[in-house]
């Protein structure tokens, strides 16, 4: 996935055999979730989508499912996240990469959950889901990072069962856009967020990424976040709010189909 992923374990199966099937297992959901969803590779579905030789009722299954997730996305985000991009041109072409990664992560680690007495911390690309269950043992500690200086941490994050993604150009260089304008946000740095899902906190780090100097303030309306923002100056912004309430959920999304 253009990614380093590393597996962390502890109890039970650290080092046997069981734990080796479950690294193996989890590196094959990965690289599956690579051939159907990558935009750099000419066979995946997606980039067959894209040249219009392979139509989404005729693909994977598992596309419409993060394109589900990407149609509530874009409308919980006020259309800033968005996995359908529009080029200068007028072309619309698919890159659910904002879905992909957190998505992914979180149904490759199914089998870390199997593991008895095991507790487990799945990375890719620093984005992280975590899981505590053997007694005694206390939460992992996610080092946050500077994006003002990598060789600096802004602080540790405690994920005893969970999830933290971070969105930035630290890394990658300027890949993020305000799907609403097609232009990078300004004044702001890099957004860290901490929920129970990887999908989701990957989701919401890129979507409030993508709100620029609201960022802040539209974390503020998402249930059961813990967030930092940091901004272009230095300065940063920690975000809390409470859990959801699901009565209040809104109704599942049907799937529209490509603009």
């Amino acid at each position: 996935m253009g990614m380093p992923v590393t597996l962390a374990l502890r109890g039970r199966h650290t080092t046997d055999a069981v734990a080796d099937q479950a690294w193996v297992t989890v590196v094959d959901s990965l690289r599956q979730a690579d051939r159907i969803f990558s935009t750099y590779r000419d066979d995946s579905d997606v980039s067959r989508i894209n040249r219009g030789t392979l139509s989404l009722d005729d693909a994977s299954p598992v596309v419409r499912e993060v394109l589900a997730l990407g149609a509530e996305a874009a409308v919980a985000s006020g259309g800033a996240f968005d996995v359908w991009r529009i080029d200068a041109e007028g072309v619309t072409s698919l890159d659910p990469s904002g879905v992909v990664k957190g998505w992914a992560v979180d149904r490759a680690a199914t089998r870390l959950r199997e593991l008895d007495d095991t507790d487990f911390c799945l990375s890719a690309g620093g984005d992280m889901v975590c899981r505590t269950v053997v007694p005694g043992a206390g939460p992992w500690r996610i080092g946050l990072e500077n994006p003002h200086d990598s060789t600096q941490l802004l602080g540790l994050v405690p994920i005893a069962d969970g999830a933290v993604a971070t969105s930035g150009t630290l890394h990658r260089g300027q890949h993020l856009v305000d799907a609403r304008t097609g232009r990078p946000p300004s004044g702001i740095a890099s957004v860290t967020v901490v929920t129970s899902s990887l999908t989701w906190a990957d989701i919401d780090a890129t979507a409030a990424y993508a709100h620029g100097m609201g960022a802040g303030s539209w974390l503020e309306g998402r249930p059961d976040r813990t967030a930092l923002v940091v901004w272009q100056d230095g300065t940063t912004t920690a975000v809390r709010t409470p859990p959801e309430d699901r009565a209040a959920r809104p109704p599942k999304y049907v799937l529209p189909r490509p603009r």
